[in-house]
């Protein structure tokens, strides 16, 4: 009987818990000089179970420090998905002096014989989301038609002067509009025969991104995350649609027609961006749940499973006439990087002699090459395993191909080659790859094809090398840089 050697998964520079499941980051919110990351946490168990919201915070987007659960079931049920607004202004009466932080989030009620019942409710916390309370007046808003009825995303909408909450609906997001963040209003719904419906919708989120930086071309995105479906091999991923919001309608704009898929892997959903970002720091950032609701339970982790993507930057750039979303990792990235490898216009002899003496876990790689040639790295290789993150100038696609990336036995369908499509390509295009223990997250075109994967490749499997057929093959430029964070203070 052969035995698997216990392996470390746990990434150096992604978000995991200490002990046992994780699934959704909730709550993402910035106050008084902390990035506050909630999640869905079962913190007895290392399946999903009876839903907790896990807290952790953040000075930097990299070095994370784990505190205490923030909210716990009680009588109205579990605690499922939501967010963390700051009422700077005091509209829902539970702060007194200065602002607070209060939480909207979905209570899942079952009961025996019966459909659960899921409503929004609210908590509040006046120590910078350490201790929470929950609003006696629970819930605040619950849903007659709908049993799937969760995850809501609340924002401030300075043009009507109030809260404004998006919130799934089965295979619809509801928007909705308060004064005070306790009695809302329908405003409108979004979804009926737009989008891709091979799943429940959850997760949604909206906000505002100026299209190529010019504040007066300025659209909105929304997210919207969809469920696993056995009929479709790709299992839960994330969607979104570009257009129009004045308070109480989204409109879709002409391409969003066509369902548009925020990454081309198997291992980003559930993602929302942080609210209260400072307006001097100007970002939209994003962070996802790394994983996939086919194989999320039976991942090979030991203690702990589930972690977070990097915390990236999104925007909207015009590409081949169209706004498209495009994610890069957070700036904040660079402060822990460990220069490695830099080499400047050179051919393919000189790269295989310069990675051939690398072993590396742990790492970020960025390249520029000619958009008109083909090549792949092997990432995570030895002992017949590798990972292969490469570029098919033909079909003009990345892609990342998983098929000999490691452990694979727990599912039938982790498996696979990932692809995104490569838009508007000059004659220079660059990959940005992040690779660690137990994951790649690739960002090539300026961060227009997106893909993430989940890997399980042995400890020692740390080599690196570059195939390419063609023999002049030049890179313009490579850099590759350790990242190993220090310890959260």
């Amino acid at each position: 009987m052969s035995t698997i050697a216990k392996q470390n998964y746990r990434g150096r520079y992604h978000f995991s818990p200490q002990r046992n499941w994780m699934n959704d980051p909730n709550g993402l919110v910035y106050f008084d000089g902390e990035y506050h990351l909630f999640f869905q946490h079962h913190p007895y168990g290392t399946t999903w179970g009876p839903m907790h919201w896990g807290h952790a915070v953040s000075k930097d987007l990299v070095r994370w420090e784990e505190l205490d659960i923030a909210l716990a079931p009680d009588e109205n049920g579990m605690i499922f998905s939501g967010s963390v607004v700051v009422d700077w202004h005091n509209t829902a009466g539970f702060f007194g002096e200065g602002p607070g932080l209060v939480a909207i989030f979905t209570h899942n009620r079952e009961a025996e014989g019966n459909s659960p019942k899921q409503a929004q409710s609210l908590a509040y916390s006046r120590d910078k989301g350490r201790t929470w309370t929950k609003y006696e007046g629970n819930p605040v808003l619950v849903h007659d038609a709908s049993a799937d009825f969760r995850d809501p995303k609340v924002f401030w909408h300075e043009a009507t002067r109030r809260w404004v909450m998006v919130v799934a609906c089965g295979q619809t997001i509801g928007l909705y509009h308060s004064p005070d963040l306790k009695a809302w209003t329908l405003g409108s719904e979004f979804g009926s025969g737009t989008g891709f419906h091979g799943g429940v919708w959850e997760c949604p989120d909206l906000f505002p991104l100026a299209v190529d930086g010019d504040a007066a071309r300025t659209k909105w995105v929304m997210l919207v995350s969809v469920g696993d479906d056995p009929a479709y091999p790709e299992g839960s991923r994330t969607q979104y649609f570009t257009g129009d919001f004045d308070g109480v309608t989204f409109t879709p704009d002409e391409d969003s027609h066509v369902v548009r898929w925020l990454d081309g892997g198997r291992d980003n959903y559930a993602g929302v961006t942080w609210s209260d970002v400072p307006a001097e720091d100007g970002r939209r950032l994003f962070i996802g749940w790394m994983s996939n609701w086919k194989y999320a339970n039976l991942t090979p982790t030991e203690d702990f499973r589930g972690a977070m993507t990097v915390p990236r930057e999104l925007g909207l750039e015009r590409r081949n006439g169209i706004e498209i979303l495009v994610q890069r990792p957070a700036r904040e990235l660079r402060r822990v990087r460990i220069p490695v490898l830099a080499l400047a216009n050179v051919g393919k002899r000189e790269v295989e002699a310069a990675l051939r003496a690398l072993r590396l876990e742990s790492y970020e790689l960025i390249a520029e090459v000619p958009s008109s040639i083909s090549f792949a790295f092997q990432m995570r290789t030895g002992g017949g395993q590798e990972t292969v993150v490469g570029v098919d100038a033909v079909r003009g696609e990345v892609y990342v191909d998983r098929t000999k990336s490691g452990r694979h036995e727990f599912h039938e369908q982790f498996r696979g080659v990932h692809r995104a499509k490569l838009l508007a390509v000059g004659e220079r295009l660059d990959l940005h790859v992040c690779v660690d223990r137990s994951s790649v997250e690739v960002f090539a075109n300026g961060g227009q094809a997106v893909i993430t994967d989940l890997i399980y490749p042995d400890s020692a499997s740390a080599g690196i090398s570059l195939a390419a057929e063609e023999n002049d093959f030049r890179l313009i430029s490579l850099a590759i840089y350790e990242l190993a964070p220090p310890v959260a203070e």
